[in-house]
């Protein structure tokens, strides 16, 4: 009996010792602002540029609305009892169909662009020499008086 009670006095001896020793520390040092140290990725999205996020929410967004216009739009067919193939056949053709002509029209406006020629101002200051000059024949030649 007494081994029973000395191990029972030594199980809660070092339950009261693993109770009474910390097992986290805190450190509250204040952390520099500045210092050499890389940044470190967090968890969740990764590190990008504002475009790149904004873009992100943008499709994000884009998607949701798509989803939520596909089941109105599942919604209204199944109810009404107009489910079928040919009418979904025309519903899925239009967007295509509008966009292909608006994507077509706005690439050929971007290659009119970029083929126009710069625009080019120049000015002179001082007198200008406004004098004609008329040449006739395959080899002419020149003679304005006052320009030696």
């Amino acid at each position: 009996m007494d081994t029973t009670d000395a191990r029972a006095q030594q199980l809660i001896a070092a339950v009261n010792e693993a109770l009474e020793t910390p097992t986290a520390y805190r450190d509250d040092t204040p952390l520099p602002v500045v210092g050499d140290t890389p940044p470190v990725a967090q968890p969740g999205r990764p590190p990008m540029s504002q475009k790149a996020t904004d873009d992100s929410v943008r499709m994000i967004s884009a998607g949701f609305l798509t989803l939520c216009a596909g089941g109105a739009v599942s919604g209204v067919l199944y109810f009404s009892g107009q489910a079928d193939p040919t009418v979904i056949g025309l519903m899925a053709a239009t967007p295509v169909g509008i966009a292909v002509p608006i994507l077509a029209l706005s690439s050929l406006v971007k290659r009119a662009k970029n083929a126009a020629p710069d625009v080019h101002h120049h000015h002179y200051a001082g007198h200008v020499d406004q004098r004609t000059v008329n040449a006739r024949g395959v080899w002419a030649k020149n003679n304005v008086k006052g320009t030696r």
